[in-house]
């Protein structure tokens, strides 16, 4: 991985973190496609960023971050069941994280699903996260937990989640950012606390790997600042049904490439 690698990496970080068509995938294919070994720096670098993008919540929406305990309460009822399935089914999400193939068809089928989230869910009834019940919470993190697959979207889950148990757009898109906060905060720590265990910050590259990451991260937390408002301001005059056809698209043009490679490496 070198500085431009690191740089077009954030950039789609920051970008695809709040849209409904997957970081995770983006990245994994854009690694593929720059031909970037996969070695342990950097899957962490891919959580990290993410991290830095998150922090764009943080800061956009500061004061709802001060608006009561039970806002909090909402977030770890919520990322329960994503600390559960992570830790059991960590060594299979690792795995998948490296297929392309599996991103391809996530891409497809999440996006014949946003092609008609808008006509299944049009009669929201929520429209602020204060009137988001616990048990709500806990069902949208339920939701979250999808995007353990590749491609499939933590944003696209989480809001087709609230989505489902009443929330309009706006108010489903907002509590997935809020969710984000806590979940990637947990990714992150667990997988700079492996890092460690593995003693990969002793290497000759850790004050490289380092800058590579500080480099990412604000860079990342940059481009998502501007990706939010722009992704909010969308979705409440356009809904779903654009990302539907991107995702189908992108998912189709990956299955064909993956194959047409793997057939010319035979």
């Amino acid at each position: 991985m070198n500085i431009t690698h690191v740089i077009i990496l954030a950039i789609i970080e920051g970008i695809t973190e709040f849209l409904p068509v997957s970081s995770t995938g983006h990245m994994v294919v854009a690694s593929s496609l720059m031909g970037i070994n996969k070695n342990e720096f950097v899957k962490l670098f891919e959580v990290v960023i993410q991290l830095g993008a998150i922090m764009a919540v943080v800061v956009l929406y500061f004061k709802r971050f001060f608006r009561s305990v039970d806002f909090y309460i909402k977030l770890v009822i919520a990322i329960i069941p994503a600390v559960i399935l992570g830790i059991l089914l960590k060594k299979y999400i690792d795995s998948w994280l490296e297929s392309p193939l599996i991103v391809a068809v996530s891409f497809v089928v999440g996006g014949v699903i946003l092609l008609f989230v808008d006509d299944w869910f049009n009669r929201p009834v929520i429209k602020d996260e204060k009137n988001i019940s616990h048990l709500t919470a806990f069902k949208i993190g339920c939701f979250q937990c999808l995007a353990m697959i590749p491609g499939i979207s933590r944003s696209a889950s989480s809001i087709v989640g609230g989505m489902s148990q009443k929330l309009n757009r706006t108010a489903a898109a907002e509590f997935s950012f809020f969710l984000a906060v806590p979940t990637m905060f947990g990714a992150t720590v667990k997988d700079l606390w492996d890092f460690k265990k593995k003693g990969l910050f002793n290497t000759p590259d850790f004050h490289q790997d380092i800058k590579f990451l500080i480099i990412g991260s604000v860079i990342a937390f940059i481009v998502a600042m501007l990706a939010i408002k722009t992704f909010i301001t969308f979705l409440e005059k356009r809904g779903f049904k654009l990302f539907g056809l991107y995702r189908i698209v992108a998912g189709i043009v990956i299955i064909i490439l993956y194959f047409a490679t793997t057939a010319l490496n035979k």
